[in-house]
């Protein structure tokens, strides 16, 4: 029974599976305590108020799987709303353009994060902080003021609903679960995201098998750039502005969710569904705060470090009991008496 316990607290979907029994916990807590949450809009609306940080943290989780990171995405997010708004506020460009526009900006910047990492053999938290400041100061030069946006196309975009049959999502909602699906297949089914696992497991060993390792950094840096592009169009459908101080603190809400949702900071593990569902634990603590009325708002951020420090220390636990195991196996082949060979006259 204990080596039993011991092989699935060293599964690698463990973290997974006490992140999900923890937001069915939060969420069973909730409803037993308000009568109004058990209503199918509530659930729904965790996607919908959710969707940038959704698709943020599937971009940072890319990157803390190769066992980097990425604190520009927060930035990034601000710099694309704003673009975004002054492009349809100033020019008149199609709204199409300008989303292509901001998409291609922000994916190319990840890149090129990416590049100077991995061409220098850099740190990837100086030069995303780097990026940060520079995405963040960008903002403000081009406007220190809110930009309403106010283009038909985009405000009818952001009022549109999918009706469900029992609630409705929005238009963000539904990107953010798309991105969701496609970051999962590629990262369990495709030869790319096979190095990318293979990259955070150990750089140094990938390269002597001949992965392409300065491509995948590189490529895995774009993706984050244009997860944070894609959140940046799904925030301005929410807020319909342009703010120099939009998304200020999601990279840490996002690596927070990446790491309760089972990635761990070392790389080599991460679970995309995991950072989906860390992403709803936050969404559940802001849906008590809004139902109980009188706690502020803070108080996500205090249960979430709390979340997040018990995480870790289980992440390290996990490690250990890996090691463990591996070196018992270990002991347990070397033990093994060698095969003597067979005479070749015997059985004659």
């Amino acid at each position: 029974m204990k080596n039993k316990l011991n092989h699935l607290i060293a599964s690698k979907y463990f973290s997974f599976f006490v992140t999900v029994l923890l937001f069915a916990i939060l969420y069973g807590a909730g409803i037993a305590m308000y009568k109004g949450f058990m209503r199918p809009q509530v659930f729904l609306n965790l996607f919908i108020d959710n969707a940038a940080l959704i698709i943020v943290t599937v971009g940072i989780t890319f990157t803390l799987i190769i066992a980097g990171i990425d604190l520009s995405v927060g930035a990034v997010l601000a710099l694309v709303c704003m673009v975004l708004a002054w492009l349809l506020a100033n020019t008149g460009l199609p709204v199409g353009l300008c989303v292509l526009l901001v998409m291609v900006m922000g994916t190319v910047f990840g890149a090129a994060q990416g590049y100077i990492i991995s061409k220098f053999d850099l740190q990837p938290f100086i030069i995303t902080l780097a990026g940060m400041f520079f995405c963040r100061g960008l903002t403000a030069v081009i406007s220190q003021d809110t930009i309403q946006i106010e283009n038909p196309t985009w405000v009818a975009l952001a009022s549109y609903r999918v009706d469900l049959g029992v609630g409705f999502v929005s238009i963000g909602a539904i990107v953010a679960l798309l991105t969701i699906v496609v970051a999962a297949i590629v990262l369990g089914y495709t030869k790319f995201g096979r190095t990318v696992f293979a990259i955070g497991g150990s750089e140094s060993s990938s390269a002597l098998m001949g992965l392409p390792v300065f491509r995948t950094k590189v490529m895995v840096y774009a993706i984050s750039g244009f997860c944070s592009s894609l959140g940046g169009l799904a925030y301005s459908l929410i807020m319909l502005t342009g703010y120099n101080l939009h998304g200020l603190g999601m990279e840490m809400d996002a690596i927070a969710s990446s790491v309760i949702g089972g990635t761990l900071l070392t790389g080599g593990v991460g679970f995309i569904p995991g950072a989906l569902v860390g992403v709803l634990i936050q969404g559940v603590i802001l849906t008590f705060i809004s139902f109980q009325g009188t706690l502020s708002a803070w108080w996500t951020k205090i249960v979430v470090g709390a979340l997040l420090c018990v995480f870790i220390i289980m992440q390290a636990f996990i490690t250990e009991q890996k090691s463990k195991l591996s070196s018992k196996s270990s002991m347990e082949d070397s033990s093994e008496p060698p095969v003597q060979p067979t005479p070749s006259g015997a059985g004659s």
